[in-house]
C-alpha cells in the first residue's frame, strides 16, 4: 500500500451533475408521496416490467423464432463452462482471485461506476493498457481498477474512495490517450456515496449485503433502498416499472464470487433477469430475438441520443429483460424434456454468456446501432 491510504482526502467541490439533479428530483418526489399527489405503488418488478412492456411496446418486438433459435444454441452449450457462476472469473480475467480479500469491494467498486462507456466518436474510444493488453468500454473499468491496485491505491477500500477527490479518481480512470472515460463527475459522486453507504453497515461490501441473508432479491431490495444510484426506474404507460441492472448485476457478481469459493448458495437468483444495457440488446438484434422497427433503426442509425426513460429507450431494455426470460424458459424445458432434469441455467447466466458474445461478434454485429443513452444506471 502507498503512504496516501493514511492520508486525509480533501472533499473538492464539484459543479451540479445530472446526478445532483436526479437526487433533487428525487426528494422532490419524496415530498409528493408524502402528501399524497402521487401514487406510491411500488414499481413492477425486472421480470414483470420486462413483460408489461413488452405487452405493449410500439417500436421493440420480441421474435418467436429468434428465441427458439438461441434456446437451442445455449441447449447446446449447457454442460460447459460458459453457462455456469464458476465461469465468471474466466468471463474476467482483470478481477482479482476470488478467494481474494478485495474480490467483493473491487465488484461493488466497478459495479457502482459500471455504465456509459459508449463513446461519442467510434475513432475515439477511451483506452487503458494494463501488462501489455489494451481495453476499451466497459473493460477499461476493469483495467483502471486492478491497474490502481497494483500501484498501491487503496481503490477497493470503502474509507479511501468514499473520501477520493475527483482528481484522484481521474488519475484513476485515466485513458492511454486523450479521450477520457465519460461521466467522470458522475462517477465520483455514485463512487463516494456508495462507499459512504458501506461504511454506514459494516465497512465492507460483505458486510453490507450480509443484512439480506442469502437471499438475491433481498439484496436487489437492500441495494436500491440503501444507494439512491442504483435506483434504475421510470415510468412507461402510466406504470412504474424497474430495470435494476447495476443492482441485479452486483448481486450476481457476488454470486459468482461465491460459486467460485464453492460457498454456501444464494437463494432466488432465478428472481433476476438479465442486465439490461446497450450492448446485449444489440447482440440479442443480431440474433434474430428482437426486432426494432424501421423508425427506430433509422434513428438509431442516425445516432439520436435517447434520454433515460424516453419510451423507445425503455421498449429496448423492456423487451430484452423479456426475451432472456422466454430464451430461458425455452432452454429449461429443452433441458427438462431431453436431459430428463432440472435446469440450472438462469437469466443471469445468460447475459454472462451474451454479453462476452456481443463483444466477440462486434465486427458482425457493426450495422446494428447500439442505442445512445447517457445516464448513471447503464
Amino acid at each position: 500500500m502507498s503512504a496516501g491510504l493514511g492520508r486525509r482526502f480533501r472533499l473538492v467541490k464539484i459543479r451540479k451533475s445530472k446526478y445532483e439533479a436526479g437526487r433533487h428530483k428525487s426528494a422532490v418526489l419524496q415530498t409528493l408521496f408524502a402528501s399524497g399527489a402521487v401514487n406510491m405503488e411500488p414499481p413492477l418488478c425486472p421480470r414483470e416490467s420486462g413483460q408489461f412492456i413488452a405487452e405493449r411496446s410500439q417500436d421493440v418486438f420480441v421474435k418467436e423464432e429468434g428465441v427458439q433459435k438461441v434456446a437451442e444454441m445455449l441447449y447446446s452449450l449447457r454442460n460447459s463452462d460458459e453457462l455456469t457462476a464458476s465461469g465468471w472469473k474466466k468471463a474476467n480475467p482483470l478481477a482479482p482471485a476470488p478467494n481474494s480479500d478485495q474480490a467483493l469491494n473491487w465488484v461493488f467498486v466497478v459495479d457502482t461506476m459500471n455504465f456509459s462507456f459508449w463513446p461519442e466518436k467510434e475513432t475515439e474510444q477511451c483506452e487503458v493498457t494494463f501488462k501489455g493488453t489494451t481495453y476499451t468500454g466497459y473493460m477499461t473499468l476493469c483495467a483502471a481498477i486492478t491497474r490502481a491496485m497494483e500501484e498501491g491505491i487503496p481503490i477497493t477500500d470503502p474509507k479511501y474512495f468514499s473520501q477520493i477527490s475527483v482528481e484522484e479518481l481521474g488519475h484513476v480512470l485515466r485513458s492511454d490517450n486523450k479521450t477520457a472515460m465519460p461521466m467522470l463527475q458522475e462517477r465520483h459522486q455514485v463512487l463516494t456515496e456508495g462507499g459512504r453507504v458501506l461504511l454506514e453497515n459494516g465497512g465492507s461490501f460483505s458486510s453490507f449485503i450480509s443484512k439480506a441473508g442469502n437471499d438475491a432479491r433481498k439484496m436487489v431490495a437492500l441495494i436500491v433502498e440503501k444507494i439512491p444510484s442504483y435506483r434504475d426506474e421510470a415510468t412507461y404507460e402510466g406504470k412504474r416499472i424497474s430495470l435494476y441492472k447495476r443492482a441485479q448485476i452486483l448481486v450476481a457478481d457476488f454470486w459468482g464470487i461465491m460459486a467460485a469459493r464453492e460457498e454456501e448458495d444464494i437463494i432466488n437468483m432465478d428472481w433476476l433477469t438479465m442486465f439490461a444495457d446497450y450492448r446485449v440488446p444489440q447482440a440479442l438484434v443480431y440474433l434474430g430475438v428482437l426486432q426494432y422497427s424501421d423508425t427506430l433503426m433509422q434513428a438509431l442509425m442516425n445516432g439520436e441520443l435517447l434520454s433515460s426513460g424516453d419510451r423507445r429507450e425503455v421498449e429496448i431494455r423492456g423487451c430484452s429483460i423479456w426475451s432472456v426470460e422466454l430464451i430461458k424458459e425455452r432452454l429449461c424445458k429443452l433441458v427438462q424434456e431431453r436431459d430428463k432434469q432440472a435446469c440450472g441455467i438462469n437469466s443471469a447466466i445468460i447475459d454472462f454468456y451474451l454479453w462476452p458474445y456481443a463483444k466477440q461478434h462486434h465486427k458482425e454485429m457493426a450495422h446494428i446501432p447500439i442505442h445512445h443513452t447517457r445516464c448513471i444506471y447503464y
